[in-house]
């Protein structure tokens, strides 16, 4: 059964700032010749490691709101320099939009159920390139 995360995005205004950054990323990666994977390095190991990885993704919470969403393609546990356990989340670097959804700040990651996920924005023609902000407003007006 497919179990999802959800994760406060720090440091991104939007989630066109957040994949602006996806993509500065992969492109330092692919320059230095490393392995060109977006990863999110966390301190608790998922221990629903097999229901996550069934088509599972990282819901980002920007602003507030749940705003997109990456797949989950690998969970990879290391040790750090200081001794202390970590995981690599490793996400498809592309994002989806998701439909707006109020969430109260937490610490870490917490699971999501898969009945509990916003549903993703299904965009077309013009609108795909609907700013951030015009979408925000439409959304609580009940009108997207």
């Amino acid at each position: 059964m497919t179990l999802h995360l959800v994760k406060l995005c720090v440091g991104a205004d939007s989630a066109e700032s957040l994949q602006a950054w996806i993509d500065f990323r992969v492109e330092q990666a692919r320059l230095a010749g490393t392995e060109e994977v977006t990863t999110h390095t966390t301190r608790m190991v998922p221990t629903r490691k097999d229901e996550l990885l069934d088509g599972g993704s990282l819901y980002w919470v920007i602003k507030g709101k749940i705003q997109a969403r990456q797949h989950l393609l690998d969970i990879r546990p290391f040790t750090d320099e200081a001794g202390i356990k970590r995981c690599d989340l490793v996400l498809e670097p592309r994002l989806i939009l998701t439909q707006y959804r109020p969430r109260r700040p937490f610490q870490g990651w917490r699971y999501l159920k898969v009945d509990e996920a916003p549903g993703d924005i299904r965009l077309a023609g013009e609108a795909v390139a609907m700013p951030d902000a015009m979408r925000r407003d439409l959304t609580e007006l009940c009108l997207l």
